[in-house]
């Protein structure tokens, strides 16, 4: 194996574009690069601490960054391209972007910076930070990995009284013919939602296709190493590490799912079972973040599995709206939000993150698994987030930009852009409602509908006070007793406020006691 660190490519003697490639840009067709001439540019790239420890990073996701990034980066090399790349483990790494940046900057004296959009608003600013004090301009391209730009986002938005995702993605499908048939969407209808998003009923899942992982090469092993040394005190443990690190396990990863999870996706995607981490869903998010796929890829091979009658149409229409939909919504929301959305707490939402949120140890059957599984593969597919991690900060209280940075912590696939949305809008209706429509809340009686998981637990969803009373379906009262003037204003909170109205004074003054003594007590851990 090379050292990526070593030029196996003569550098040029005078250096007229620095290209900075970020963590996530793992994308040799990346904008960037394209106009790259090796006799007069060359490619910068650092692994850096601070990219671990701004949040808490788990060690599962410094892993797949860092081995990406040392693939990426043998890759560009075995292309002949002039390459500048820092380790971590490097005596004289500075320990952040900017600080190597400029420390390659004073050695090379380019003329100026190429850099594709980053996916995170302080690196961007960072970034331009360094240009400026260098005096050099910073040329920012887009990033074509994407199917929209900012700015048709942003003109999309204008005018609008509210922002919803399904006019976007109607747009967007109509734009690039995506599942249409002419001007008409296949089907004769836009979401399928009604067709999908079962539970799994008593039997559980049936004869689930084991997960497409890829054991660890000789650099991967190495960047074990280096984590487990380098970052012992932080969340996770990376003995299951089997991500995708390169373009062509991507791509693996892509046919895979394809073949063996896309024709039941829609019907599951959002069941869950105790134990059973991977199910339907496709674990390319990841993949897909750091640019190993193209999401266009993806869009396809998803449609030429539909059109050649090899998963149902309900199915391909729910995954390609994840992708052509809320992906692009969310980075759209981000980037026409920060840098003031980060701080927005429309709830007034000020508890801490409970501690056992990086451990697990909690007696709540459905969350103990939801974030062992996550501490354990960096990974929880989208209603485990939604609708158990994420529900329950919500309904406890938690201020959202705590909430914020624990997912930012431990998912192999978070990058701010996408997660910071999905999080603080969707999950926590800190955006007041920007985002989504509704705070999406629910009892417990809505996880033991999606899944097995209360059936082993010592709390009864349908008990709101008591001993065995879920905290989920207390917590859930008390949610619509604090926030009642609010969601009145609401017209998609009407039902679960007329269930309200229905419970009396003392049942009320209950539950709000049950609460308090459940949020004392689980902030006091």
């Amino acid at each position: 194996m090379s050292n990526p660190t070593s030029p196996s490519t003569p550098l040029p003697a005078k250096v007229r574009n620095i290209v900075v490639i970020l963590g996530d840009q793992l994308d040799e067709q990346s904008s960037a690069l394209q106009g790259f001439d090796p006799t007069q540019d060359l490619v910068w790239m650092a692994e850096v601490a601070e990219e671990s420890t701004h949040v808490w990073s788990a060690q599962q996701r410094i892993a797949v960054f860092l081995s990406a990034m040392r693939h990426f980066a043998e890759a560009l090399r075995a292309r002949g391209l002039p390459l500048v790349y820092t380790r971590l483990e490097a005596p004289d790494n500075r320990g952040s972007l900017q600080q190597e940046l400029s420390k390659t900057i004073m050695q090379w004296q380019p003329a100026a910076l190429v850099l594709t959009a980053p996916g995170d608003w302080r690196v961007l600013h960072n970034l331009r930070a360094v240009a400026a004090q260098h005096g050099l301009p910073l040329e920012l391209r887009d990033d074509t990995h994407f199917f929209s730009t900012v700015r048709e986002f942003a003109e999309h938005a204008k005018g609008r009284k509210q922002l919803r995702l399904e006019y976007w993605y109607r747009a967007l499908r109509q734009q690039h013919g995506i599942l249409m048939e002419g001007k008409d969407p296949v089907g004769g209808q836009w979401n399928f939602d009604a067709d999908n998003r079962e539970s799994f009923g008593k039997a559980g899942p049936q004869q689930v296709p084991p997960p497409t992982r890829f054991a660890p090469d000789a650099m991967t092993l190495e960047v074990i190493a280096l984590v487990q040394n380098r970052f012992a005190s932080h969340p996770g443990r990376l003995d299951s590490f089997g991500w995708p690190v390169t373009r062509a396990q991507a791509l693996r990863a892509l046919q895979a799912f394809i073949a063996e999870r896309l024709p039941l996706f829609g019907q599951f995607e959002d069941a869950m079972w105790a134990g059973e981490a991977w199910l339907y869903h496709s674990h390319l998010s990841c993949a897909l973040n750091l640019k190993l796929l193209q999401a266009r890829e993806v869009v396809q091979a998803a449609e030429d599995a539909y059109r050649a009658g090899r998963a149902p149409l309900a199915a391909v229409e729910g995954f390609i709206r994840q992708i052509l939909g809320w992906r692009e919504y969310v980075r759209g929301i981000y980037w026409t939000q920060m840098p003031d959305y980060l701080e927005r707490n429309a709830l007034d939402a000020q508890a801490g993150l409970p501690a056992w949120y990086w451990s697990g140890d909690t007696d709540m059957a459905c969350l103990k698994d939801a974030i062992g599984q996550t501490l354990e593969h960096g990974y929880a597919h989208h209603i485990q987030r939604l609708m158990v991690t994420g529900l329950y900060a919500l309904l406890l209280g938690v201020r959202p930009q705590a909430v914020h940075a624990w997912y930012l912590s431990v998912y192999v696939d978070a990058v701010e852009w996408v997660e910071l949305p999905n999080t603080l809008g969707m999950g926590q209706f800190g955006d007041g409602g920007l985002m989504a429509s509704k705070p999406y809340v629910a009892s417990g009686k809505y996880i033991q509908r999606m899944s097995n998981h209360c059936k082993g637990c010592r709390y009864d969803p349908a008990l709101s006070t008591g001993a065995t009373a879920c905290p989920y379906t207390t917590l859930y009262w008390d949610f619509l007793l604090r926030h009642e003037d609010l969601l009145k204003k609401n017209p998609r909170m009407a039902m679960q406020l007329k269930n309200l109205a229905r419970l009396e004074s003392p049942a009320r003054d209950a539950i709000r006691a049950q609460a308090t003594a459940h949020r004392q007590a689980q902030l006091l851990t």
